[in-house]
């Protein structure tokens, strides 16, 4: 073996002349990304080359060169929600079943859903011209770190209060037990809706992000995780483990429409632009048949990545607001395996990476633990407490889990373009999206310009350009 080079090991110091540090103590990775000293006189172990080799990758890497692209949508849209709002309920003639000075309690949940406060201003609106006496309840399980002032705050940041939408605002975390379900479930729902005379169900049809079927987010789920608020939500979630999602969403939800008062739902599908597309009022015996049609809808327009294959996918915040996990997994292709795509799924994506947090989602990074690196920022801003409480009700911990961590944008991309494989890392496919509710405007790396010219649904806004950083390390987001 004498004419084998020596090991990593037994290279003598002097082998590394030429590298930043190696003449007075090697340089090393810290475990947030920074870069330590090691102890100099003592020999170098190999654990200290893989370490510096790591460095010397990474200062010597050359970035992809990014192209800004606009993606064109199907885009229905309804330009006045409010009057539509008001036209669907008229079509239901519910003066037929209600009576002057009836209670009527309004569902309100936490998804940042396009015009929220219009919708629920016209639904309230509606309810004061049938003189009946509205007021609004949170219906978002264990959200708001599960505590009443923390959901009625939730709401505030849509624009839903007592003096924008001209109804009070009644939050509680308390359920009353209204049925049990045939596989033995209690049936949980909220103490104020429970005490009104009707109950309208507003909400979003759309895709869910763990559960796959003809119903997955919408008037239903509304009615079970919502109205369940965190005691319910949790019972459901562990029942699901042991009954199918479909067996548990349809006990429930007829179980709360034949003993809740439902009046009505109006359901809401958005386009792939984050804007209301379809407005539906619906009657409670017609929830199933009309949420089966929508969600065909919903899926039909939802927004999609620019390229299904992916090798990182940077992406520039996460939220509740955007979606139930951060990041919509239908987007993102995590459905079925937090850290993989799946054949099921249509995006193929090797590592993400999370930049920041939204403001509205106050602190809460459920999904954050789907990416594979993020960066020390995201993580300070992260409320574990209210993260842990929602993705523990909701059976998911993982999503709470946290990634590999770094100092700066730059340090995070550069080790997460080391895990993707052969391919170099300038030639890697790499897609920037501000989030996963707005993929109109992205930036894609030029490994993608051939495939540009062949789709006429995507159009190439400027040149390919180097990667922009601040002075920090920080990274430029999309719409900047």
């Amino acid at each position: 073996m004498a004419c084998c080079a020596p090991s990593r090991a037994s290279r003598p110091v002097h082998a590394l002349r030429g590298i930043p540090g190696a003449s007075t103590g090697v340089r090393s990775l810290t475990a947030r990304g920074g870069v330590g000293r090691m102890n100099v006189g003592r020999p170098l172990r190999p654990i200290d080359f893989a370490i510096l080799d790591l460095e010397v990758a990474r200062r010597a890497m050359l970035l992809p060169r990014m192209i800004r692209v606009r993606q064109t949508f199907e885009r229905p849209l309804i330009e006045d929600v409010a009057a539509e709002t008001r036209r669907q309920l008229a079509s239901l003639q519910l003066e037929r079943r209600v009576s002057p000075g009836q209670t009527v309690a309004i569902t309100a949940g936490s998804r940042g859903i396009a015009n929220v406060a219009d919708i629920t201003r016209a639904i309230v609106a509606h309810c004061r011209d049938l003189e009946l006496q509205p007021y609004i309840v949170p219906a978002m399980g264990s959200h708001g770190g599960a505590t009443a002032d923390g959901q009625r705050e939730l709401l505030a940041g849509y624009g839903i209060t007592q003096e924008l939408v001209g109804a009070p605002i009644r939050s509680s975390m308390e359920t009353v037990v209204v049925d049990t379900t045939p596989q033995g479930i209690p049936v949980h729902f909220d103490r104020h809706a429970s005490q009104a005379d009707h109950v309208i169900v507003a909400g979003r049809v759309k895709p869910h992000t763990g559960f796959v079927g003809d119903i997955e987010s919408g008037l239903h789920k509304m009615m079970l995780i919502g109205l369940g608020k965190a005691t319910g939500a949790a019972i459901y979630h562990k029942a699901i483990k042991d009954f199918t999602f479909l067996e548990i969403i349809r006990a429930v939800a007829e179980a709360v429409i034949r003993r809740c008062r439902v009046l009505c739902g109006v359901a809401i599908v958005e386009n792939a632009y984050d804007e209301t597309a379809r407005i539906s009022a619906v009657r409670p015996e017609e929830f199933y048949d009309r949420e089966v049609e929508l969600l065909r809808l919903a899926r039909q327009w939802l927004p999609r990545l620019p390229f299904p294959d992916v090798d990182l996918l940077i992406v520039d915040r996460i939220g509740k607001e955007i979606s139930g996990t951060g990041m919509d997994t239908n987007v993102v292709g995590r459905k079925y395996n937090d850290h993989a795509a799946t054949e099921r799924d249509e995006a193929r994506v090797r590592r993400i990476f999370v930049r920041g947090l939204t403001e509205q989602t106050h602190g809460n990074a459920t999904g954050i633990g789907m990416a594979e690196f993020t960066t020390q920022s995201t993580v300070d801003a992260i409320d574990m407490e209210i993260t842990k409480v929602n993705c523990v009700t909701a059976g998911h911990p993982t999503a709470a889990m946290l990634p590999v961590t770094y100092d700066t944008d730059r340090q995070a991309i550069e080790a997460a373009l080391l895990t993707i494989g052969l391919t170099p890392p300038e030639r890697a496919r790499v897609v920037q999206i501000s989030d996963t509710l707005h993929l109109a405007t992205t930036l894609v790396s030029e490994a993608y310009a051939g495939l540009l010219q062949e789709r006429d649904d995507l159009e190439a806004l400027d040149e390919a350009a180097p990667m922009s950083f601040d002075e920090r390390g920080g990274l430029w987001p999309v719409g900047e």
